[in-house]
């Protein structure tokens, strides 16, 4: 993956898109541009960014992300509130990798004012 697009998808370079995330530039204002930065986080092999971005009552002790995995896009289906008015939202999406994909409704929630991942509900 180049540089020069960001592998969530939207059309900006990955250091000014999900690469500011990742770096800790900056915090993800919405429930889906979290979801999109961690998806990124998954292609990047980035398990720090992970595991920091995801609920405390719910983050595993240790993430080792599966490096044989090739992921190939990702689709937003739906969301539901998550904007900087809300505290709690949902994302659905679909993230292709070779050989298949995931289809997954996600929830977030804000702690101490900062999005994070709870839980997802595998769909199909």
């Amino acid at each position: 993956m180049s540089t020069r697009s960001c592998p969530c998808g939207l059309s900006g370079a990955y250091p000014e898109c999900c690469g500011r995330f990742h770096s800790g530039a900056a915090a993800a204002p919405t429930a889906e541009a979290l979801m999109r930065s961690r998806y990124c986080a998954f292609v990047k092999g980035d398990a720090g960014y992970l595991l920091r971005t995801w609920h405390p009552r719910t983050r595993p002790a240790r993430l080792d992300p599966d490096t044989g995995t090739r992921w190939t896009g990702l689709e937003i289906l739906a969301t539901g509130a998550g904007s900087a008015f809300h505290s709690v939202g949902t994302v659905t999406f679909r993230a292709s990798y070779r050989g298949g994909s995931l289809h997954e409704r996600s929830r977030f929630e804000r702690v101490d004012g900062a999005w994070v991942y709870v839980d997802g509900e595998f769909l199909d």
